[in-house]
């Protein structure tokens, strides 16, 4: 049972990994499809390719789900890692608690908030290198130390690798739960609607245009990725079994999450350095790729201001955009804690046609190839496919939800 489910995961993972991974080649060339002209925003690209219409109806919510919800969800996880970092410090080698007061859940968004909108001042995407740079470096090194700690300090007893299927179970109910475990394959991967905006940033003219330096660059990036990706699955699942969280919502937040479950399962082998390291890697993570899914709404909030009042920006009104939108994410995340608990639901109509369905349509729509064709069948296929995968992933979340219901503390991080 542990290789067949080993087997399978790693299967739907590397389809995953790779259907992605084309999608956003497509993307790449469809970026300066037109000569002279550059879509440097997904919604862009998306009114050109099914007018603007209908490339607004099928790109707008999910453009702004994908920036805005991604950001409120970098301060729940952000503000929760804040959270366990105080008590990994704050707590004894026994567990007992020193006598300092930790701040609410509300307040540790807040701090996360004020930090993350402080460094946010930056003008725009060509002035995060050394933020973005800092946020990979982060992501790589919490993801080594994770893996590696895991294998180093052995499984824990009673590990488990059966499946987490009943066989009293109905056929709905089974299917439904594979469907919620593709979905947290599926919905690992994200930033599609950032690839463009990142693209427009590199140089380009009619003799060399933006397209080979940013494929290299996907293509060095994606190497970093599956050394991340893999060895965390395949080590996690070695290590911990069933053990570990079986939902995107608890990898932070909850106190099954990986984040919390490591230290419990090892907690006289791990030190409190280095599960405090690992805690502000993530922070820190979170803190830079909130600026790398803020700034598209910066730039559009600053874009409309300049249209309807014809100047540019001040220093002073670029400020007030990120301090509204910083106010606007806090209170959501404050107002529905539980958001990640419906990130199947809502990635699964948002992220999944963003990421594995519309790029294909798009490059059918603007490149024309050859109807009936291999590439023209093939691209259909593959964007139909997502389509359908979309479509089932919010059946089983809703089913889910239906099921188990909703913890829906509002107001209560």
């Amino acid at each position: 049972m542990s290789c067949t489910c080993r087997a399978w995961g790693s299967v739907c993972l590397s389809v995953a990994f790779v259907w992605q991974l084309y999608t956003i080649f497509l993307l790449v060339h469809l970026h300066e499809s037109v000569p002279g002209i550059r879509h440097s925003r997904y919604l862009f690209l998306a009114m050109a390719a099914f007018g603007k219409r209908l490339g607004k109806v099928a790109a707008v919510f999910p453009i702004m789900y994908l920036s805005g919800g991604t950001c409120v969800m970098l301060i729940i996880t952000g503000g929760g890692t804040m959270r366990l970092l105080f008590k990994t410090l704050c707590d004894d080698e026994h567990g007992q608690s020193c006598n300092a007061h930790s701040l609410t859940g509300a307040e540790w968004f807040l701090v996360f908030t004020c930090v993350a909108i402080l460094i946010a001042q930056l003008p725009n995407l060509n002035s995060m290198a050394a933020v973005s740079f800092a946020g990979a470096v982060t992501a790589i090194t919490y993801c080594t130390l994770f893996w590696a700690l895991s294998v180093k300090k052995g499984r824990p007893n009673a590990v488990s690798y059966s499946s987490s299927l009943s066989r009293d179970s109905s056929p709905v109910a089974k299917i439904s739960d594979i469907l919620n475990a593709i979905g947290i394959i599926v919905l690992a991967f994200r930033g599609h609607n950032v690839l463009l905006e990142i693209q427009g940033t590199l140089p380009s003219d009619f003799k060399e245009t933006s397209k080979e330096p940013m494929r290299r660059g996907v293509s060095i990036s994606y190497v970093f990725i599956a050394m991340c990706v893999f060895p965390l699955a395949i080590a996690g699942f070695w290590a911990y079994g069933n053990q570990a969280s079986t939902t995107i919502s608890s990898l932070i937040i909850d106190d099954k999450g990986l984040f919390t479950s490591f230290p419990q399962l090892h907690k006289k082998q791990v030190t409190k350095f280095s599960m405090g390291a690992v805690y502000i890697l993530v922070i820190t993570h979170c803190l830079s790729s909130y600026q790398i899914y803020a700034m598209p709404v910066f730039d559009n909030l600053e874009l409309r201001y300049t249209t309807i009042k014809n100047q540019k920006c001040s220093r002073v009104v670029r400020t007030c955009i990120r301090l509204f939108f910083g106010g606007l994410t806090f209170f959501i995340a404050v107002t529905f804690p539980f958001l990640p608990s419906l990130a199947a639901l809502l990635g699964g109509f948002t992220l999944v046609p963003v990421t594995y369905a519309y790029p294909c349509f798009m490059w059918l729509a603007l490149k024309k190839p050859r109807p009936r064709g291999a590439v023209w069948c093939f691209n259909f296929a593959l964007g139909c496919l997502g389509m359908l995968l979309s479509v089932l992933l919010v059946a089983a979340a809703i089913r889910t939800l239906a099921d188990k219901g909703l913890k829906a503390n509002f107001f209560k991080p």
